[in-house]
C-alpha cells in the first residue's frame, strides 16, 4: 500500500483540489465541504445522527444538504474507496483517495463547521482564507508533519464526527482572537497589499498574521496534523476492509490516452459549467 501511494503521490497531490474545482460547476458538490453545526443549536453534536439515512429521516434531505453534509459524505467516500481497492482499480483508487483527502481536510477546518464561515456575521470578512491559507503559507514549512504509522479505524463515522467536533470547538478562538487583535491594530497596520497573479490584492499584514498565529498557539498546525492522520488512517482502513489487496502490483499504473482525454474533458466541462451557472444558493460566498 505504501509503495503504491508513494509512486502516485504527484497525481494525488495535483488532484486533491478537484473537489474545489467542481464546487460551483457540479450541482451537489458544494454541500460536501462543510456543515453548519450552529444551525442545529448548541446540542448539534448530540442530536445529529452519525449516519446519513438516519439523519435524512430525522431532519429531511433538503435541509441537511442546505447546511452541509461533510461528515456524512466522508463516510460515502470511504465506502467508495474501499470498493475501488477491492476491485483493484488504480484509476478509481487514485481519484477517490485524492477526493477523500480533500473532504477530510475540510472537516478539520473550524470555519467549515459554522454558518459564520467567513466572519460575515461578525464583521470579520476574510478570516476564512486568513486561517486556512495565509497562516500556513507563512509558517507551514516549520510544521511537524511526520506522524508515524496509520492506524485502523473501527468506526469511520465516529472518527470523522470526532474531527468535526474538535474543529468546531476551535471556532470560538478563531473568531474571538481575530476580533481582539483587530482592536489593537489600525487598518493600515492590520492589512497590506500583495501581488498575486499580477493582481494587487489586500491581505493581512505580516505583523498581524504573526500575532494572530502566536495567539492561536499552534492551532493551525494541530488541525493540519489531525487532518493528515485521519486521511492516512482512513486510506489504511479502506485497504484493510477491502481484503488488503496487493497495491504494489498497481504502483506502475499510468493513465492511458483514453483516460487522460476523459480526465481533461471532465475538467473542461467543470470550467464551462462554472462560467455558465450561478453559484449554489446560500453557499455562494463560501471559501475553501
Amino acid at each position: 500500500m505504501q509503495y503504491f501511494y508513494k509512486k502516485q503521490i504527484d497525481f494525488i497531490t495535483e488532484n486533491a483540489v478537484n473537489p474545489d474545482r467542481r464546487r460551483y460547476a457540479i450541482v451537489g458538490e458544494a454541500e460536501r465541504h462543510f456543515i453548519d453545526l450552529d444551525v442545529y443549536g448548541d446540542s448539534a453534536l448530540a442530536i445529529l445522527p452519525l449516519y446519513w439515512n438516519q439523519a435524512k429521516e430525522k431532519f429531511g434531505e433538503d435541509s441537511l444538504r442546505r447546511h452541509g453534509i461533510v461528515p456524512w459524505y466522508v463516510q460515502t467516500a470511504v465506502f467508495q474507496l474501499t470498493e475501488a481497492m477491492r476491485d483493484r482499480s488504480p484509476s478509481r483508487i487514485l481519484r477517490l483517495s485524492a477526493d477523500l483527502g480533500h473532504y477530510v481536510a475540510d472537516a478539520n477546518v473550524p470555519l467549515h463547521t459554522t454558518r459564520n464561515y467567513n466572519g460575515q456575521l461578525t464583521g470579520q470578512e476574510g478570516i476564512h482564507a486568513f486561517w486556512e491559507s495565509r497562516i500556513p503559507e507563512r509558517y507551514a514549512e516549520g510544521y511537524e508533519m511526520w506522524l508515524g504509522s496509520a492506524e485502523y479505524v473501527e468506526s469511520p463515522a465516529q472518527a470523522v464526527w470526532g474531527a468535526v467536533a474538535k474543529a468546531h470547538a476551535a471556532c470560538d478562538s478563531v473568531l474571538r482572537i481575530e476580533k481582539e487583535l483587530s482592536e489593537e491594530f489600525k487598518p493600515d497596520r492590520k492589512y497590506t497589499f500583495v501581488e498575486r497573479n499580477r493582481v494587487l490584492v489586500r491581505t493581512y499584514s505580516d505583523e498581524f498574521t504573526a500575532r494572530y498565529a502566536t495567539r492561536l498557539d499552534g492551532q493551525v498546525e494541530r488541525q493540519m496534523r489531525s487532518s493528515v492522520q485521519l486521511v492516512s488512517d482512513l486510506w489504511y482502513t479502506c485497504w484493510v476492509n477491502a481484503g488488503q489487496p496487493d497495491l504494489k502490483a498497481l504502483a506502475g499504473f499510468k493513465f492511458d490516452e483514453v483516460e487522460k482525454a476523459k480526465e481533461a474533458a471532465d475538467q473542461r466541462s467543470w470550467l464551462q459549467r462554472l462560467l455558465r451557472i450561478r453559484p449554489e444558493a446560500d453557499d455562494a460566498p463560501m471559501e475553501n
